[in-house]
C-alpha cells in the first residue's frame, strides 16, 4: 500500500511525490518520500560494509534513517548456503521514521542464496538487482532451485535488474595488478556505486573512507574506488536503469543541532564515557568478549585519553570480579555481556548487592536459552535481570528504546548506581546494538551532574564519644551507604558476601538483623527517584499499548498507522523496569484494555499482572527479529475492536 506523504506518520512503502523530467536524452529523476533497501549476500561479500557506507552517506545527506544489520549466527557458514546469508536493511526518508521498515523496496542479491532467503519479504513490484554471475547451476542447486529464477517466470511480479556484477567489476579493474579473486572482492563496491547513483547519494565520504581504510595498501584502495566509480558510471549509462530517485533531506524531522549517525553500542559507549566525566571518576570496564556486546569493549579500549581502563578477562566471572573491585576502589565500574554471561555473573551481582557498591551490568540481549542465537535479537532477559540471583537481591533495571537513546540510558543507569550505591542493569538488545539512527550530539551543559562525594572521615559517634566510621550508616533520603576509598586513614572496613550488621558492617548471623537488611535494601530500590511514565493519548482511547526497550519504534509506527486511519489508541513506554514509575498503576487502571508486545513470552506482562492486578494481554515474538509495524498495527486494531 502506498500512503500519502506525512512528516508524522510512517508509511508502509515509499511514495512517489514528484517526477522531474531532465533534458532530452537524459534519464528521469523521480522524487520519493522514503525508501527501504536491503543488501544481501554471502557473509564474505561485504554486505555489512556496503550497507554501513550507504548509511553514512545517507546520514551526511540529511535523511532520517533506521538500519537493521542481520548477521549469520555462524562465524563462517559454507559459502553460498542459506545459513551463510548476511543482510543489511536501511530505511531512509524525508520525514521522521522509527523502524528499518517492514518490506524492502529494493533488494540487492549477490547470489542465489541471498535471493531465496529474502524474496518472501519483498512486496510485488519491488526492484531486485541480482548478480547474474553467481547464478550457476551448482550455486542454484545448493539452495534448492531446480531452474533459474531469473528465467522461469517466478520473478515476473518484480522489477528485475540482472547485472553481471562480478564480470563488470573484474573488467573495471583489469588495469590493476590484481588476481581475478582479488578483483572480485570489490564487487560490493561496484554495487554500492550503482545504488549511490540510483539514489543520488554523496560519494566523497566513501572515497575518503576507502583511502583511509586501505591507507597501507594504496593499490587496494585505488581498486575499490575504481570499482565504486564504475558502478556509478554503469548506472548512468546502462539502459536497464532508466530512472534515478531522490529522497530529500528530513529538514523538519530534527531540532537544530549537530548530528551524526550512531549505533546503539557506540551510543552506549559514549554514554558511559560521558557519565564518568560528569562524575569525575575513572571509567573501568571488566569484560569478556561476547556477541553482541563486544563492540562496547572494542570502542572503550580506544579512549584511554578520557581515563578509560579496559580489561579483557579470561572469562565472564573474572570480568565482573575485576569490575566490582574497581567499584570498591572508587571507579565508575562497568561489565558488559549478553544473556549467557549474565548467568555466569549472577553470584558476583549478588555480592555487589550485599556490598552496596555502584556497578553497571550492561546486558545486550540475544536469543536464548544457553548459547542460543548469538547474532539475533530478543528481550528475554528481563526476569533474569529482576530475579536471577539467590536470596532477595533487588537490582534497578533501565532499558533504552532506540539506538541513540542508549546514550541517555547509560547516563541514567550511572546516575542511579552512583546516587543509591547499587548495581544497575542496563538492558539493551542486538537490534539496538547493531542498528543505527541519527543522533544529536548534546551540549555539555545538557548532561547531568553526577558528582560523587567520597566519605573523608568518621561518620558516627559512639556512646563514649569515640568517632568511628560505619560503612553501612545510610543517607536518610536515598538509603545509600557511604563510599570510602581504600587506603583512606581511619576508614578501614570489612567487605565480603556474608551478611552485614546494620551500621557497623560486621559479620552478622542475627535473624532480626538479616530481616532488617533485606528489607532495607529492597526499600532503597523501591525509593529510587524515577520520572513518571508519560502517556501519549490525544483522543481519550480505551486501549493502551505498553512497551519497553527496543519495541518502541515498531509500536510507535503501528500507533501512528492506526491513528491515521481514525483509530483511537494510547501508548506508553517504560524506561525504568525496576522500580516501575510510581504512577504506572494509576495509568494502567484508566484503560479497559492493556496490550504488551514483547520479544519474549510475556515477561513484562507477567510483572505488570502480578503487581497491578490488571488483565494485561501479551503479544509475543521470539524469532530473533524485531516486530514489524504492520504486524503490530493488525494486532492492536483487533484489540481495539474486541
Amino acid at each position: 500500500m502506498t500512503s500519502q506523504v506525512s512528516s508524522t506518520a510512517e508509511q508502509a512503502d515509499g511514495a512517489v511525490v514528484g517526477e522531474q523530467r531532465t533534458a532530452a536524452g537524459a534519464k528521469d529523476v523521480r522524487r520519493l518520500d522514503r525508501v527501504i533497501i536491503r543488501f544481501a549476500g554471502d557473509s564474505g561479500d561485504g554486505m555489512q560494509l556496503t550497507g554501513d557506507r550507504f548509511t553514512s552517506e545517507t546520514a551526511s545527506f540529511g535523511n532520517d534513517l533506521s538500519t537493521l544489520p542481520n548477521f549469520p549466527a555462524e562465524i563462517r557458514a559454507p559459502a553460498g548456503t542459506l545459513p551463510g546469508v548476511s543482510s543489511f536493511q536501511l530505511h531512509f526518508a524525508d520525514h521522521d521514521i522509527l523502524t528499518p521498515g517492514d518490506a524492502p523496496n529494493v533488494l540487492v542479491a549477490m547470489n542465489p542464496a541471498a535471493l531465496k532467503a529474502n524474496i518472501a519479504d519483498l512486496p510485488r513490484g519491488a526492484e531486485i538487482i541480482v548478480n547474474t554471475d553467481e547464478f550457476t547451476k551448482r550455486a542454484m542447486q545448493k539452495v534448492g532451485y531446480d531452474s533459474s529464477p531469473l528465467e522461469d517466470g517466478s520473478l515476473d511480479g518484480y522489477s528485475l535488474h540482472p547485472v553481471p556484477l562480478t564480470t563488470l567489476t573484474v573488467e573495471a579493474l583489469k588495469e590493476f595488478d590484481l588476481t581475478r579473486k582479488e578483483a572480485e572482492r570489490s564487487k560490493n563496491m561496484f554495487a554500492l556505486g550503482l545504488l549511490s547513483w540510483m539514489y543520488h547519494r554523496p560519494t566523497e565520504g566513501t572515497e575518503r573512507f576507502l583511502r583511509s581504510k586501505f591507507a597501507r595498501k594504496p593499490d587496494i584502495a585505488a581498486a575499490n574506488i575504481a570499482a565504486y566509480r564504475a558502478g556509478w558510471n554503469f548506472g548512468e549509462t546502462t539502459e536497464d536503469f532508466a530512472i534515478s530517485y531522490e529522497v530529500a533531506p528530513a529538514a523538519k524531522a530534527f531540532p537544530p543541532g549537530v548530528y551524526r549517525n550512531i549505533s546503539g553500542n557506540l551510543a552506549l559507549s559514549y554514554g558511559l564515557i560521558a557519565a564518568s566525566r560528569q562524575a569525575d571518576l575513572p571509567l573501568y570496564l571488566g569484560s569478556y568478549p561476547i556477541t553482541p556486546a563486544s563492540d562496547i569493549l572494542h570502542e572503550l579500549s580506544r579512549h584511554k585519553n578520557f581515563g578509560v581502563r579496559t580489561f579483557q578477562a579470561e572469562d565472564e566471572i573474572a570480568g565482573i570480579g575485576a569490575a566490582l573491585g574497581a567499584a570498591f576502589g572508587g571507579s565508575l565500574a562497568v561489565t558488559t555481556t549478553s544473556g549467557p554471561g549474565v548467568a555466569l555473573k549472577s553470584e558476583t551481582i549478588g555480592l555487589a548487592v550485599s556490598l552496596e557498591l555502584p556497578l553497571l551490568i550492561v546486558d545486550i540481549q540475544r536469543g536464548g536459552p544457553s548459547t542460543g542465537l548469538p547474532t539475533k535479537t530478543e528481550q528475554a532477559d528481563l526476569l533474569q535481570a529482576m530475579y536471577g540471583r539467590n536470596g532477595e537481591a533487588p537490582v534497578p533495571v533501565v532499558a533504552p528504546r532506540t539506538p541513540a537513546d542508549c546514550f541517555d540510558a547509560a547516563l541514567e543507569a550511572a546516575r542511579i548506581a552512583l546516587t543509591y550505591r547499587t548495581p544497575v542493569f542496563l538492558l539493551s538488545d542486538g537490534y539496538l546494538a547493531n542498528g543505527s539512527e541519527p543522533w544529536r550530539v548534546p551540549d555539555l551543559q545538557e548532561l547531568p551532574d553526577l558528582a560523587v562525594q567520597f566519605v573523608q572521615g568518621p561518620n558516627h559517634t559512639l556512646e563514649d564519644g569515640t568517632e568511628v566510621f560505619w560503612p553501612y550508616k545510610r543517607d536518610p533520603r536515598t538509603l545509600a551507604r557511604p563510599w570510602a576509598i581504600p587506603g583512606t586513614p581511619g576508614l578501614e572496613h570489612r567487605i565480603g558476601g556474608i551478611e552485614k550488621q546494620d551500621g557497623t558492617g560486621n559479620i552478622s548471623y542475627d535473624p532480626a538483623n538479616h530481616d532488617f537488611m533485606v528489607r532495607t535494601r529492597q526499600a532503597k530500590i523501591d525509593g529510587i527517584d524515577v520520572p513518571d511514565i508519560e502517556v501519549d493519548d490525544p483522543d481519550g482511547a480505551k486501549t493502551l499499548v505498553l512497551g519497553w526497550g527496543s519495541t518502541y519504534g515498531p509500536i510507535t509506527a503501528a500507533v501512528r498507522r492506526i491513528r491515521k486511519e481514525g483509530g483511537r489508541i494510547a501508548q506508553a513506554h517504560l524506561r525504568h523496569l525496576n522500580p516501575f514509575p510510581h504512577n504506572l498503576g494509576d495509568v494502567l487502571a484508566r484503560y479497559e484494555r492493556v496490550v504488551v508486545p514483547e520479544m519474549n513470552l510475556g515477561q513484562l506482562a507477567t510483572l505488570v499482572r502480578a503487581k497491578y492486578l490488571v488483565d494485561a494481554r501479551s503479544y509475543n515474538q521470539v524469532n530473533g527479529m524485531p516486530f514489524k509495524a504492520e504486524q503490530l498495527a493488525t494486532v492492536l486494531k483487533e484489540a481495539i475492536d474486541d
